[in-house]
């Protein structure tokens, strides 16, 4: 299963706006790794990362191909489950080079991709940016299932040079089947599958609007959760898949029932994201650094802080910002670090030392906005921002708690 993940929200920990990050040496700190699990590899300059889910379904794998292992090759043994380790192994390289095609056009597309993920049901891509033509989406999401189907076709033409029966030959035999599943399942035309974000991108063709498209490929991805919830267990307990009827158990039914509720509850929590995210791409522009500025007042360095308080109470002004004496701005005072000076000892520390130095990188211009806007501040992790008109005026102070609310409050209007 494929997603791609838009991290344009400003948040604590990897990759977004960690409010305990300063400036080291006049540097902006690197945002951290993205993380999720065990670093494998950094293909075309992106991390790959095995979360610690896909260990579970290994051994799964291990154990329910070790099992037909015995029933095929009873003579392996032991051996058996070694041999069905491997093959866990290769479905999941294969689930790699599935992702990786997604990498490779989304890059060549100049998209940034945070990282890859192998985790519990396959795989996430997590592109950080949406594509700009109903195209390039198609194409992007195409890519995948269409190396998985190459991928079922060289596994077959191996099948022919190999000897039926043996060790080698079962294992082409189950890596074909296995990649051509995975092709066909993430074909269909429900998000958050590959097959949903290439029906987003007809709709999105026919009706110009990329929110049109999202709003019927979710709502597909919710019907064939329903689909799998119900239809799952109902053709294997009719012998639809291969069983006969009389041999299932109740086991196995309840294991066809749990695995059919994970499935249609990872596909209906994928498209309802879809959802959000796209509507929070439609609200992006009211994120605008203008109108969330909160206005400051300049203050020299030696001001005692009870005095720069009371200028700012009576200018109505939420945020100061310390200037030295031409009036050129040094540093922001922080927020939390006021809050924690107590009452009575505020007329004995001056603004100076609750201050943030400025670096440029802090310095956000008052018409960004939008995707832009949250781009500059997870390029420069920081608490506060100076907010400053073209001719380099100081227009205000930009929190990072500030940016958050307006993100939640986006993702909390009523829609689809």
């Amino acid at each position: 299963m494929d997603e791609s993940g838009d991290s344009g929200r400003p948040q604590p920990g990897p990759g977004g706006t960690d409010p305990g990050a300063a400036p080291e040496n006049g540097k902006p700190k690197r945002p951290a790794e993205p993380g999720g699990g065990l670093l494998m590899g950094r293909p075309f300059g992106v991390p790959v990362y095995v979360a610690p889910s896909w260990f579970v379904v290994a051994a799964l794998i291990t154990w329910v191909f070790g099992g037909q292992l015995d029933r095929v090759l009873p003579e392996l043994g032991g051996a058996r489950y070694l041999v069905a380790l491997f093959f866990a192994i290769a479905f999941y390289a294969s689930v790699l080079v599935h992702e990786l095609a997604h990498t490779v056009a989304a890059l060549r597309y100049k998209l940034p991709v945070r990282r890859i993920q192998l985790q519990f049901f396959g795989g996430v891509s997590e592109i950080e940016k949406e594509t700009e033509t109903p195209g390039r989406e198609f194409i992007l999401a195409f890519v995948g299932p269409l190396l998985s189907l190459v991928l079922g076709g060289v596994f077959y033409g191996a099948m022919q040079l190999v000897e039926p029966g043996t060790v080698p030959g079962v294992l082409l035999a189950g890596l074909m089947i296995s990649n051509l599943i995975v092709a066909a399942f993430n074909l269909l035309p429900g998000l958050p599958l590959d097959g949903g974000r290439m029906l987003r991108a007809v709709v999105w063709k026919i009706t110009g609007k990329p929110m049109s498209g999202t709003i019927a490929a979710a709502w597909v991805g919710r019907g064939l959760a329903v689909t799998v919830l119900v239809g799952l267990p109902l053709l294997t307990h009719t012998g639809t898949l291969g069983a006969a009827p009389d041999s299932i158990g109740g086991i196995e039914t309840v294991m066809d029932a749990l695995l059919a509720a994970i499935l249609a509850g990872i596909i209906w929590t994928g498209a309802g994201n879809s959802l959000r995210m796209a509507r929070l791409r439609e609200h992006l522009p009211d994120l605008r650094a203008r109108t969330l500025t909160r206005r400051a007042v300049p203050v020299e360095s030696a001001t005692p802080l009870s005095e720069a308080l009371r200028r700012a109470n009576e200018a109505g002004a939420r945020a100061l910002v310390v200037v030295d004496g031409q009036g050129n701005p040094k540093g922001v005072v922080r927020e939390a670090a006021i809050v924690g000076v107590p009452e009575h000892r505020r007329p004995w520390v001056a603004v100076s030392g609750l201050a943030q130095d400025l670096t440029e990188g802090m310095k956000v211009p008052a018409e960004l906005a939008g995707e832009a806007l949250l781009d500059r501040l997870k390029a420069t992790p920081a608490t506060e921002y100076l907010v400053v008109e073209e001719t380099g005026q100081i227009y205000g102070v930009l929190s990072t708690a500030d940016v958050e609310r307006a993100f939640v409050k986006a993702m909390a209007r009523p829609g689809t």
